[in-house]
């Protein structure tokens, strides 16, 4: 086995391993020591790699991310957005990502570094997404022309985020339903009377 496959293997064994002592003892409690004990390799190899475990983290829990999470185009614009969004909320329901999700964005709230890791490789990728479906929607005419699409993007996430971190409620293809049935109607292009 050559060096580089040898790295890339370790790499994995120690993502993997942070996933499953998270899932164990929660993420406060998860440590590089931890980590490294049940790697079986060394904490310096872990900080070569990863400054803190907030990084470690991140990296390891989008490892799992192998679902893609693009947009369809089939031409309705409606169906498209609920599809993609039933597919986020279908993978934030399967352990373990929903948890160690949720853990994510609360480490987040005070590492700097995992906020703006977490912004830059997830959130404002899969927004970027979101936004350029329903330009694509507004330039076919399907969407209000004066509609702000980065409101859009806003309105439509705001929702999913309060329930799946503050109230806890599980996110369910009906309110997905509710949350674009509700803003669809001040996206219609159609004048309202």
């Amino acid at each position: 086995m050559n060096a580089r496959r040898r790295s890339a293997d370790r790499t994995e064994t120690i993502m993997q391993t942070a996933l499953d002592l998270a899932l164990e003892v929660g993420y406060a409690k998860l440590s590089m020591e931890a980590i490294a004990g049940r790697a079986g390799v060394g904490k310096d190899t872990i900080y070569r790699r990863w400054p803190s475990k907030g990084l470690l983290f991140l990296d390891s829990l989008l490892s799992l991310n192998q679902r893609a999470l693009d947009y369809p185009d089939t031409g309705d614009v409606l169906a498209d957005l609920r599809q993609q969004i039933h597919a986020a909320v279908d993978l934030l329901a399967t352990p373990p990502w929903g948890p160690l999700y949720r853990a994510l964005v609360g480490e987040a709230q005070h590492n700097p570094a995992v906020a703006a890791g977490l912004n830059d490789r997830f959130i404002q990728p899969q927004a970027d997404k979101t936004v350029a479906r329903l330009r694509a929607a507004q330039t076919k005419g399907q969407v209000s022309p004066d509609f702000d699409l980065e409101l859009a993007m806003a309105v439509l996430s705001g929702p999913l985020y309060f329930q799946l971190l503050i109230t806890q409620e599980p996110l369910t293809h009906e309110y997905v339903n509710r949350i674009l049935d509700a803003l669809f109607a001040g996206l219609d292009p159609r004048p309202r009377p």
